[in-house]
């Protein structure tokens, strides 16, 4: 079985439904997942469902006397907790509350938001800030929503503008003490969209594992992928990338490369995709997305179109792909390097031009770091 991975948006709220934009780049969620043409086998069992904006998809070997209800509960009360926690668009959320809240007032939060805070700075100290969940209020000064057109990039902000919404742009005044936040000045808000699906991935599977002792399993939300174990051709999951080709959809995809989930890895792979090519326009002979660069508060111009990154859960790659996605290919590629992060990126092919079509999967080039290359020992593309 193939599973399709699709280059999937990067920032996008959670709400009750599916097309919410916003954050860092503010595509919405309209890229897909599919499970491919294979049928599920009796012994496996398929879930899926509504969550964080996005949908879920979970494909698992049943056990022996499973009770498919508990289980389909168990999972539903752990992404519940943390829409709870988490979600924007939940007004008595904990986020919404801290969100709300004047500085220096202390906000009591629960283990999956301090994870997820965790998570969040250790990837903002390593990327110098790419990624940053503080920074809605530039996002808010671009303006950008759902779409984007060339009319605010020929009417930017002012500079004045900028520098204010920069100013609240501000992820180390977000205070921990024990289990509560507080800020060091009004109008810090935090925004966890790029970590929390990930988060909720890695949520999922450790329901499977720990408290059903289920080994063989591939979960999904919103593009980023856990998986275990073989799917139900008793073959090791493989999780197919898709070339980043502006205006694609779901039954239009074409597949520029796989990643089969390594023996090496403990039987397990964490893989989160992030990508711009959806929404994005031409200005002045480069390309821009909805992408903010943090510590510049201007639109990303040379990112990568489609970042794939592997990590020790699916949170860090969630954070990871999103933070790579908001710098320039080069410098994003240079730091994943140094970084020792395993990523693929999908990047134009040599000789062909930014303002060419792209609408083939030959126009683009998979790169790779080489502990991505470690990754894929036994793949050759």
């Amino acid at each position: 079985m193939k599973t399709i991975l699709s280059t999937a948006s990067m920032y996008a709220l959670f709400s009750p439904k599916n097309i919410r934009p916003v954050l860092y780049s503010v595509i919405g969620l309209t890229s897909a997942f599919g499970l491919g043409a294979c049928q599920q086998t009796p012994d496996y069992n398929y879930l899926s469902g509504e969550t964080m904006g996005t949908s879920y998809h979970i494909s698992y070997q049943l056990p022996d006397d499973a009770d498919e209800e508990a289980i389909q509960a168990s999972i539903d009360e752990r992404l519940q907790q943390i829409n709870t926690s988490m979600s924007t668009y939940q007004a008595d959320s904990t986020i919404s509350t801290f969100n709300r809240a004047d500085k220096d007032t202390p906000i009591a939060i629960d283990a999956d938001f301090s994870r997820v805070l965790d998570v969040s700075r250790i990837v903002y100290e390593q990327s110098s800030g790419a990624f940053d969940p503080t920074v809605m209020p530039l996002v808010e000064t671009w303006g950008f929503g759902s779409t984007m057109t060339v009319d605010r990039l020929q009417s930017p902000p002012t500079a004045a503008e900028i520098a204010q919404a920069k100013a609240l742009v501000d992820f180390e005044g977000v205070m921990q003490k024990d289990q509560t936040i507080h800020k060091s000045k009004d109008g810090i808000g935090l925004d966890f969209s790029a970590v929390a699906k990930g988060y909720g991935v890695d949520v999922i599977a450790d329901v499977l594992k720990d408290k059903y002792q289920i080994r063989n399993y591939m979960v999904e939300i919103g593009g980023e992928i856990a998986t275990s174990g073989v799917n139900n051709q008793q073959q090791p999951w493989q999780i197919a990338i898709d070339a980043p080709i502006q205006g694609s959809t779901v039954s239009e995809r074409q597949t520029i490369s796989a990643i089969r989930q390594p023996i090496n890895t403990g039987n397990q792979m964490h893989l989160a995709t992030s990508g711009n090519y959806r929404n994005s326009v031409m200005f002045d002979g480069k390309r821009y997305s909805h992408t903010i660069d943090p510590t510049t508060g201007d639109p990303i111009a040379g990112g990568a179109p489609s970042v794939t990154v592997a990590a020790e859960s699916v949170a860090l790659a969630d954070a990871w792909a999103t933070a790579l996605t908001a710098m320039h290919y080069k410098k994003a590629l240079a730091l994943a390097k140094e970084k020792n992060l395993a990523v693929m990126f999908v990047v134009l092919a040599d000789g062909v031009k930014m303002d060419d079509a792209h609408d083939s999967v030959d126009d683009w080039q998979v790169v790779q770091t080489p502990a991505m290359q470690a990754l894929r020992a036994d793949k050759k593309s």
